[in-house]
């Protein structure tokens, strides 16, 4: 789809008007509306309106016509970035796909989610999951075509399977190129991915049609915490945070811990050492030791790349939670879309966390072009009208796309957000600067310049966002971040650990959205601990509670901010093409917690 990056780009940004919470800001042109989410159609692109796939709730895609016999998905052509093209994959290499499958009654699903109902996972397949015909249909098909190993998700959503690339090939009428990138062989579709008219409706993208590894953790990497170059004991980092002066900054006061609701953490590759390390953080930090099981999902792997990341997610959503009932560590073999997607499945049917964490992310149009975003956004629905949050970090690039290059032609710095982060159905956080004072106590954070947030090109705003964006009210596309907390390096976290890039942290110190994100999910385990579990989608709730407060006068800081609701609106710093202003923004969203005060209002 060589002509991608002018779709992508729709730029059509222009200055908005302010809002009723005072905002002006940068957001892309178009018009309409519907109930749920804007039908937004932009300017200059073959498309209008919604897809018709997954929750129908992003920017249709431009799709070529599909050969006669044939139906489209929403999986079209991946040219990977800087690579080189290897010739045609070769035949007999093994390749396991994820199909996924189109929800029912979406229109319904969508309300019950807005309307803020739970449900088991019981209710959920019979309400909303494919039906057992679509997916024998499904399976049939692809025993037919000679592939094996196929497993059905207890959603309905993915049907794994695995055969020979010219079975995948033929069986998807798309063509599978080898590239070379970075020194290493991968493999990726050329052109769409199609199904038999027989399965049109039914399946809605074709997952594993490339290994490219689309998202990556991106903590700031731990630096041992020094002065001028000289390092210097723990004691001498007091400008940095650990979870005990976490909870005081962000005002936990006698708000319960978060011992009786449960957190799950997204991970790949061997936990061995994140473990051991999230153990010695404990131990120094003198936190209760957590409960911890591991759910294997997929193939086991020896990748080490995110070792520092699992354990900064296992400390800092546990430690600002001051506790949890038990602490799940999902597993999966790669940061593949198809095994992210596979990850977020067992987490929605498990439903034995009411909270997620996510601290990965990718350029959103890469999830767009191969199908993911309309897979995980169902997966991710499904766990809002099961009463679950999945929190994601935004991104540590700013307002542009963490990418030096890009796929199809998408220029590096483009004004993508990214994704999960970008979801309808994700919790998005970004980054600031915390300060404090002498005591310990909060005095103003700026949004930090490297917090990603922004407008999606994709996915359309749900009704709760639309409310507050800084735009018009009848609808917008998706504002990412919804809320934010401490991400920035210099007023990091403290970390130990074995396992740093420039060897062992006695403590280092660390940050990024990946940070926040976990920050974040701590904050609500102790809020859903607080009223029972009962919250539901936090999104929800938290929206409510910006709308429905005035914001009361702004407070000097430095840096300056105003209280609004539970929240602390930052009214200072910018990421690039976005200035924190009075009331959402897209930098730090709807700003940070007040633990206490947001405790006093949420269930209201």
């Amino acid at each position: 789809m060589k002509n991608f990056s002018a779709l992508a780009l729709v730029a059509g940004l222009a200055t908005a008007a302010c809002s009723s919470h005072g905002n002006a800001s940068l957001t892309p042109v178009g018009t309409g509306s519907s109930q749920m989410g804007s039908q937004r159609s932009a300017q200059s692109i073959s498309t209008s309106g919604a897809s018709q796939f997954g929750m129908q709730s992003m920017l249709a895609q431009a799709l070529p016509a599909a050969p006669s016999g044939w139906a489209n998905t929403a999986t079209l052509p991946i040219t990977p970035a800087n690579a080189t093209d290897a010739g045609a994959l070769s035949p007999s290499q093994s390749i396991t796909v994820r199909v996924g499958l189109q929800l029912r009654s979406v229109d319904s699903l969508k309300q019950a989610i807005a309307s803020g109902q739970e449900i088991d996972p019981g209710t959920f397949n019979a309400t909303y999951a494919p039906t057992t015909a679509q997916v024998n249909a499904v399976t049939t098909y692809l025993s037919s075509q000679g592939f094996s190993n196929i497993a059905v998700e207890p959603n309905n959503l993915i049907v794994s399977a695995t055969a020979p690339a010219a079975s995948v090939s033929k069986a998807f009428n798309t063509s599978l190129e080898s590239f070379s990138q970075n020194g290493a062989i991968i493999f990726a579709n050329t052109t769409p991915a199609y199904v038999p008219t027989s399965l049109s409706g039914t399946v809605v993208a074709v997952l594993g049609l490339n290994n490219a590894q689309a998202m990556k953790p991106a903590p700031k990497q731990p630096t041992p915490c020094n002065f001028e170059g000289v390092a210097t004991p723990s004691q001498a980092c007091l400008r940095f945070y650990d979870p005990s002066t976490y909870q005081i900054a962000y005002d936990a006061g006698n708000t319960p811990t978060g011992h009786n609701t449960s957190v799950a953490i997204m991970t790949e590759g061997t936990l061995t050492q994140s473990i051991s390390d999230f153990r010695l953080n404990e131990q120094k930090f003198g936190l209760p030791q957590a409960n911890i099981k591991i759910i294997p999902v997929g193939l086991p792997s020896n990748d080490t790349a995110g070792a520092t990341e699992w354990t900064l997610d296992m400390t800092y959503s546990t430690g600002m939670a001051g506790a949890v009932q038990q602490l799940y560590v999902y597993n999966t073999t790669s940061l593949t879309d198809s095994d992210i997607a596979l990850m977020y499945s067992r987490w929605a049917t498990d439903h034995v966390a009411k909270i997620g964490n996510s601290s990965f992310g990718g350029c959103e149009f890469f999830s767009y072009l191969d199908g993911s975003m309309v897979i995980m956004d169902e997966i991710l629905a499904q766990g809002a009208v099961q009463g679950q949050t999945m929190f994601v970090s935004s991104g540590d690039s700013g307002s542009f796309c963490g990418v030096a290059a890009s796929a199809n032609g998408v220029p590096a710095g483009a004004p993508f957000v990214e994704y999960p982060a970008a979801s309808p159905y994700a919790n998005a956080v970004g980054g600031t600067d915390l300060f404090t004072n002498a005591d310990g106590t909060y005095k103003g954070e700026s949004a930090w310049e490297a917090g990603g947030g922004g407008i999606s090109q994709f996915e359309y705003s749900p009704y709760w966002e639309t409310a507050v964006q800084p735009v018009d009210n009848a609808g917008s596309f998706r504002g990412v971040p919804d809320v934010a907390m401490d991400a920035a390096i210099e007023t990091g976290a403290l970390l130990w650990g074995g396992s740093a890039v420039n060897g062992s942290c006695t403590p280092c110190i660390t940050g990024g959205t990946s940070l926040a994100s976990p920050l974040s999910a701590g904050v609500w385990a102790r809020l859903q601990t607080a009223h029972g579990n009962h919250l539901g989608f936090a999104p929800i709730r938290l929206y409510h509670n910006f709308a429905s407060h005035a914001a009361g006068a702004a407070q000097t800081g430095p840096p300056a901010w105003q209280p609004d609701g539970g929240f602390h609106d930052i009214l200072n710093g910018a990421n690039g093409l976005y200035q924190a202003l009075p009331g959402y923004d897209y930098t730090t969203g709807l700003g940070s917690f007040d633990i206490t005060i947001m405790n006093s209002q949420i269930a209201n």
